[in-house]
């Protein structure tokens, strides 16, 4: 949920994903690699209904009555094949389901790369207030403190002997270090997901592969993702522990795309 509000393109907002029901009700994207996913395709989907003049709302909220038995109801797979025959029958193309994320998939990575020509589009641009990652103050901890103690203990690890010996702020400053890391590990699978570099960058061999051949904006790219070599930023942002791992323990793995 945190992810589909700051891991956007035009500052922390709920226009490009909307899954709280997904990941904090239904559960369904328990792990990074999936959350990621996620956040590949819905703000693709989303941005192809701007790009073609759309409301959104025809799409998920009238489901057809047998949309909970597909194998993907979250994606509403009937009505995506709607679109798919709506953009066929103006156009006499013929696309697919796949097709229509590339097309928007093209122009998400073109804004992505026009942020970084404007000095942005980069991980610490991605990054949202602690408000929303909460609680922020001890008398919001202490307000739902069976709550918040309870995720030290099954989240964190902390041992509940341990957490009553700690004090309030103490409490808190450990759940919101959890949840920072937390985060970065969700930009990190997010990144290498999209194509980009650690540092949220779209790499020249991903927007080759997008059919992008205009070399100033390539080399733009090429010189940004030099620079953040130099400054160290080429790196993945989360801490992981014993037998956790990064999306690559490869450097540069984006060279070996083409």
């Amino acid at each position: 949920m945190q992810g589909g509000y700051g891991l956007t393109l035009k500052g922390p907002q709920h226009d490009e994903a909307w899954l709280i029901f997904m990941d904090m009700v239904n559960n369904a994207i328990p792990t990074f690699q999936k959350k990621a996913e996620a956040l590949h395709y819905f703000p693709m989907w989303r941005t192809w209904f701007g790009l073609n003049g759309l409301c959104k709302l025809p799409w998920n909220d009238i489901e057809p009555a047998n949309n909970a038995e597909t194998s993907e109801p979250a994606k509403v797979p009937a009505h995506v094949q709607n679109y798919v025959d709506y953009q066929n029958a103006m156009t006499g193309w013929d696309v697919t389901k796949k097709d229509l994320i590339l097309q928007s998939e093209r122009c998400y990575n073109w804004q992505r790369a026009m942020n970084v020509w404007m000095g942005r589009g980069q991980r610490k641009d991605d990054w949202i207030p602690f408000r929303a990652m909460g609680p922020v103050t001890e008398m919001e901890y202490l307000s739902r403190k069976e709550r918040y103690d309870k995720q030290l203990v099954e989240n964190v690890g902390v041992p509940q002997k341990d957490v009553e010996k700690m004090t309030v702020q103490e409490r808190l400053t450990m759940l919101y270090t959890f949840r920072r890391n937390q985060y970065q590990k969700l930009a990190d699978a997010v990144y290498y997901r999209r194509g980009w570099t650690p540092n949220g960058v779209p790499t020249p061999q991903k927007m080759k592969q997008l059919g992008f051949t205009d070399k100033k904006m390539l080399k733009m790219l090429q010189d940004k993702i030099t620079a953040d070599e130099k400054k160290a930023l080429n790196v993945w942002g989360g801490t992981y522990k014993k037998g956790e791992h990064p999306p690559s323990t490869k450097k540069r793995y984006w060279e070996k795309w083409l």
